[in-house]
Parts: C-alpha cells; structure tokens; sequence
C-alpha cells in the first residue's frame, strides 16, 4: 500500500509475518538496508550470517535489516512465512525484521519494490535479478543505492557507516 506519488520509503505499508500492516514511517530517522531473501538459495548461508554481522554491529546506532522473502527466483522460498520464520531465526540466526513472502518483479510487485526499483535500476533495468538484491536507504528515506545480489553484506559496511554518521 502507499500514496499515490511516494516520495520516500516512509509513505509505504508493508505487511509483516503475521499480516499485521507496518507503516514503514516507524522507521524514520534510521538507515536501511532492505533486502530481498530466500532460504534455498546459494547465496542463502553467505547473506544471513553477514546480514547478522552488520546487524548486530549498527542496530544500536539506527540501522535496520527489512527482510522481504521471494520465491520468484527457481521457486527459492517455498515455504509458509511460518516456515519461513522457523529457518530464517532458527537455522540462520536473523533477529532483523523479516516481511510478508511477496513478489519483488512483474504485475503483482510490492509497490515497495516498485519504488526502490524507480530510485535505484540496476543492470536489467529496474527489474530485480536475483535473490538478495539490496537498496541502502538514509535517515530520510531516500533510496540511495542498491547493490547485486553477489555483492557481499559486508562490502557495503562504511556505505552504511556514513550514512549513521551523516
């Protein structure tokens, strides 16, 4: 759900695990990295324990972790948001918040995503390419930058430094 012409991030409602609405305005004033996750992936293991990593580092300086699990990607995110709770807090650990399972490409694309695709295109235009692509958001909720899927959590640590800093 959001306005009609968002100007941040925080003009957005997303739904979390439970369904429950959260207005992503309760996030104001903290930076974000917003990334698109999935269990079965290669990249599954790599992402998690560094997303922890920068977590547990910043979370006290005002950064979040806004997880949004997919399974558009050669069907990497099967489960339930039950199951999918289970092995991202059990097996990996993830105390950031993680989101409602939705569609981050095509007709039904979270207008989330849809957002952070117009402020930040990647290579395959605004399209997202794979599991845990990630949008860096500042403290305003601008949108600004967005990183591969491959590209390391850890890699983008002092983008996410200035940032807290700024």
């Amino acid at each position: 759900m959001a306005a009609e012409n968002p100007k941040s991030i925080y003009d957005f409602t997303v739904k979390d695990m439970k369904g429950n609405d959260v207005t992503l305005s309760s996030y104001r004033g903290k930076v974000l990295l917003i990334v698109n996750v999935a269990s079965k992936c290669g990249l599954t293991h790599s992402n998690y324990k560094e997303l922890n990593v920068l977590y547990e580092k910043y979370k006290g300086q005002g950064f979040e972790i806004l997880a949004f699990p997919c399974n558009q990607f050669m069907s990497q995110e099967p489960g339930s948001n039950e199951e999918i709770q289970e092995v991202a807090c059990t097996i990996f650990k993830a105390e950031f918040p993680i989101f409602d399972k939705i569609e981050v490409n095509g007709k039904k694309a979270e207008p989330l995503y849809k957002f952070l695709k117009s402020q930040q295109g990647g290579i395959l235009g605004d399209a997202i390419k794979w599991n845990f692509t990630k949008f860096l958001v500042n403290k305003n909720g601008k949108v600004v930058d967005r990183y591969a899927p491959t590209t390391s959590p850890l890699k983008i640590e002092k983008d996410i430094q200035k940032l807290l800093e700024a």
